[in-house]
């Protein structure tokens, strides 16, 4: 015969019992002591659990609730984390973490961030060396880009990351590849970071070399494509790991017959930069792009994206193509730097500019200094108008070699360069310690363009200030570097807001067409040409004198190489071959046109019988 007890847990099965509203009923039927001490609160649920489910706790069907904001358990290594998963107020951890660090993610089943190195380490097992080169090089923290991007990657998550200049984003994407691969295999390149310039590709294969130290990884970036042909090739050991290289160089590789490289065991792709490398044009990589992208054919690729600025077609082609993305953004989107003092400063026309740059090292100023101007050729007026004022300056742009770019940004790394001017090359990436003044001494054709300039101060941490010109002519732009500015916190006048709005076609055509502007060079149009005259006629006399120089060594080697066998024979008259007179005949004849020659010769067989 059933006991009451089993009479009561029958009714009572799937319903909520509330202890307090029954509790006489409850002491009644001995589910609580008379003795008015309740049961802890792990009994109670297991007297009213019929069906053996007291295992799942309040907070954990709160998790299944939100299965966006919910982890992988399975996904996680240890029995550790699943326990500190299913401690109590989780959830809510991790949304105060993420909004203090404003910290913005989509997706599904996005793993939790994580606050110090020290988790990575306890969850994911980071190896020691790495853990020993973070504090090495002086990582105190992970930067919020860090703290989510990483446990992303870990999990082997496709992910499409953006986050202000300056936050860290290369360790960000660096670390979880060096836990990953572990050590050296001879199976080719297992992970490929691409950049849009040749010095962030510099930049990035150094930092890398710093966090890989005593891992045994073989780092390589593409130098020379005649001798990285020879180097990567099919028939080599295949002793080597990570390639850090700029598209073209890539390509160029791959499109060799047969390829010079293979990727077929790539794990890991990163796009640095990717708004910069999916614009179309020849300002663009996005051909070269999709050449890498099917190069990289193996099952276990994973993909990542990374940039300072949110562009719409990149998210919607990593929401099309890539597998179960993940999207990190830390901050709103397409905003500057917070820690940069931004100003706008009206100087009516072109000249006024080079004043106001005057006017502005008068007053004293901090080196470095970066000034970025739109175009090659301005870059190079304005080095020549500076360069008189007393000031370490110098200019880098497309024209210059690879080794004066790399000696220019050594310079100016070791200050010995105070003020560098430079175009968009620049502006993309390039992590140069504490600059503390950027000058845009053209006005920027897009925000995107201003935030990437501007983002080479205010980096790891520390205050910038960012100085902008404008004259009438880039009032289209206004509106829009304003908005940037006051989403930023700097103050901006009401007029700048109120600015008609331009059309996205309109955008993008002043983007490709920039505002013609007059030159930079104060000296009269006369004096120009009279210099250019200079210049010209000087660089015709240099190269006169480069032929000279090489006919005449030519002429003195051929005399030499004729010369040299027979001057230990005699003629038969008992002189040697090739007497002091006609050595010095031949080098003169070799510096004489032909013509004079002719003549020479004639003068004397004339003389001949006189003698």
């Amino acid at each position: 015969m059933a006991t009451s007890m089993d009479l009561f847990r029958q009714l009572g099965a799937g319903a909520k019992f509330d202890l307090r509203r029954f509790k006489s009923d409850a002491e009644k039927f001995q589910v609580i002591r008379r003795t008015g001490k309740q049961l802890p609160q792990q009994d109670i649920i297991k007297a009213l659990d019929i069906f053996g489910n007291s295992k799942r706790s309040s907070d954990e069907t709160k998790e299944n609730s939100k299965k966006k904001q919910k982890v992988s358990v399975g996904e996680r290594s240890g029995t550790d984390n699943q326990d500190n998963l299913k401690g109590p107020g989780r959830p809510e951890k991790i949304k105060a973490i993420r909004k203090r660090n404003r910290i913005h993610v989509q997706g599904e089943d996005i793993p939790d961030p994580v606050e110090t190195f020290e988790e990575l380490q306890e969850e994911y097992g980071l190896h020691d060396d790495i853990i020993q080169n973070i504090m090495r090089v002086g990582y105190a923290a992970p930067t919020p880009i860090q703290m989510q991007a990483i446990p992303v990657l870990l999990h082997r998550r496709e992910l499409l990351a953006c986050a202000p200049t300056g936050s860290g984003k290369t360790a960000a994407f660096l670390l979880p590849i060096l836990h990953q691969l572990k050590g050296p295999q001879k199976k080719g390149f297992r992970a490929v970071v691409v950049s849009p310039t040749r010095e962030l590709s510099q930049q990035t294969y150094r930092e890398l070399m710093r966090l890989s130290e005593g891992s045994g990884l073989r780092i390589h970036t593409i130098e020379h494509g005649a001798k990285a042909a020879q180097k990567f090739g099919p028939h080599t050991a295949q002793k080597f790991d990570i390639l850090v290289t700029t598209p073209n160089r890539l390509v160029y590789l791959l499109q060799q017959d047969p390829p010079a490289i293979k990727l077929n065991h790539v794990e890991w792709l990163i796009i640095d930069e990717s708004d910069k490398l999916f614009e179309e044009g020849k300002t663009g990589f996005r051909d070269q792009l999709g050449i890498i992208y099917q190069a990289c054919d193996s099952s276990q690729v994973r993909r990542a994206m990374f940039s300072a600025t949110f562009a719409y077609d990149v998210e919607q082609w990593c929401r099309l193509n890539l597998d179960n993305v993940v999207t990190v953004s830390i901050g709103a989107r397409n905003t500057a730097n917070d820690r940069i003092e931004q100003e706008l400063i009206f100087v009516g026309s072109e000249s006024g500019k080079l004043l106001a740059v005057r006017n502005l090292f008068s007053k004293g100023f901090t080196p470095p200094v970066l000034v970025f101007v739109q175009s090659k050729e301005r870059a190079k007026e304005l080095f020549q108008e500076l360069i008189y004022d007393g000031y370490n300056v110098d200019v880098i742009h497309a024209d210059k070699t690879q080794t004066q770019r790399d000696n220019i940004v050594k310079g100016f790394r070791a200050g010995k360069i105070w003020v560098l001017i430079a175009t968009e090359l620049m502006g993309r990436g390039i992590d140069f310690k504490g600059v503390n003044l950027v000058i845009n001494y053209d006005f920027p054709t897009s925000a995107v363009s201003y935030i990437h300039r501007i983002g080479r101060t205010g980096r790891a941490g520390l205050k910038g200030r960012a100085v902008t010109f404008f004259t009438e002519d880039d009032a289209v732009h206004l509106r829009s570097i304003a908005n940037v500015m006051r989403n930023a916190g700097c103050p901006v006048p009401d007029y700048m807001l109120q600015i008609r709005k331009l059309s996205k076609r309109k955008k993008k055509l002043l983007e490709k067409n920039p505002v013609r502007r007059d030159t930079i060079r104060t000296l009269p149009k006369d004096e120009l040409r009279k210099a250019k005259r200079k210049t010209e006629l000087m660089r015709k006399k240099q190269g006169k004198k480069k032929t000279l120089v090489t006919e005449g060594g030519k002429a003195d080697e051929n005399q030499g190489n004729s010369r040299a066998p027979g001057r230990s024979k005699k003629r038969k008259g008992g002189k040697k071959d090739g007497s002091k007179k006609e050595g010095v005949g031949d080098s003169e004849t070799s510096k004489v046109s032909p013509g004079k020659q002719k003549k020479r010769k004639v003068k004397k067989k004339k003389q001949m019988p006189a003698s």
